[in-house]
């Protein structure tokens, strides 16, 4: 595979989780509600929660850092996500399971060229 190729994957499939962790960190009041409305207990310090993990889990994607542990913990986030909140909706439930695999393959595959732990993992195997 295309080492060059990985960071661009990287970016794009994580673009959806910074930009909605921002979101939901911006407006934990109304997430929280939605949260609410799924019988989720403590709903405000879940939305919290949930927006630091996309926000921070997809900047460490962007810079490559940890790459193989948050792609395997954004797998089962999108597994589960698609079957807690989007089991009426068939079109992001698919999205979610599409993501998780795509999740899967980047775990499997690592980070790529320009990922920041690359020198560590270089110095590793050298």
């Amino acid at each position: 595979m295309n080492a060059n190729l990985l960071p661009i994957g990287r970016i794009l499939l994580s673009i959806i989780f910074i930009v909605s962790g921002f979101g939901k960190l911006a407006g934990a009041a109304g997430f929280s509600g939605y949260l609410a409305s799924l019988g989720f207990p403590a709903p405000l310090v879940m939305a919290y929660l949930v927006g630091l993990f996309e926000l921070l889990g997809g900047v460490a994607l962007v810079v490559g850092f940890q790459t193989r542990i948050v792609a395997i913990a954004f797998a089962l986030f999108c597994v589960a996500t698609g079957l807690l909140a989007h089991m009426g909706d068939a079109t992001a439930l698919m999205k979610n399971i599409a993501m998780a695999g795509g999740f899967l393959v980047l775990a499997a595959s690592g980070p790529g060229a320009f990922a920041v732990d690359k020198p560590a993992r270089e110095s590793r195997y050298a």
